[in-house]
């Protein structure tokens, strides 16, 4: 299963923004991959400022987060993979959320996710669809006659206050169904 942080960063961002905050990010900075000013930062991690007017390309993708900056005047461009995101939250009022450690789902990496469903399709084959005729145009086989499936089931009449056969069973000690009626199927109106 697909990490849910990045898309969970997405949404908060945008949220923040609409909200007009300043969203912050809250980085692991001694997780591989991440790059960041090392000067800045503090017992592991650093805390940096995402805004629009801060950062230049911004871009949250389930990989990670990266755009390009400056630090102290000088230009830098940095990336941090989606588990080093510790948190996402609001400047003026430190709303927003701390991501905690997501559990392994077994099976499902997301290097193999993809191919695990290629080898899943082609292992079984794929269901087809067949034509199926009207029941009241088809032919018994056996005598040349039109076969219908309403001429089969006898009409039920339920009037108010009484149920069919099919809901109880009879009390009359025979424990056979009616055979249906044979014929064409008709309609009583009962007032």
């Amino acid at each position: 299963m697909l990490s849910s942080r990045p898309y969970l960063a997405r949404a908060l961002y945008e949220w923040l923004l609409d909200n007009d905050n300043t969203p912050y990010i809250v980085v692991d900075a001694e997780q591989d991959g991440v790059q960041v000013p090392r000067q800045h930062v503090q017992n592991g991690q650093i805390v940096l400022n995402i805004a629009p007017g801060a950062v230049r390309d911004l871009l949250i993708a389930n990989e990670g987060v990266s755009f390009n900056a400056r630090f102290g005047g000088q230009p830098m461009h940095v990336s941090v993979p989606t588990p080093a995101l510790v948190a996402l939250y609001s400047r003026e009022n430190g709303v927003g959320m701390v991501f905690g450690h997501e559990p392994v789902m077994p099976g499902a990496d997301e290097e193999t996710f993809g191919e695990a469903a290629d080898l899943e399709s082609s292992a079984s084959p794929r269901p087809t669809l067949a034509s199926v005729g009207s029941a009241s145009a088809a032919v018994d086989e056996g005598n040349g006659k039109q076969a219908s499936a309403a001429t089969e089931e006898s009409p039920v009449e339920v009037k108010d206050g009484e149920a069919s056969d099919s809901d109880e069973q009879s009390t009359d000690g025979d424990d056979q169904p009616k055979p249906p009626r044979k014929g064409r199927p008709s309609l009583r109106v009962i007032k």
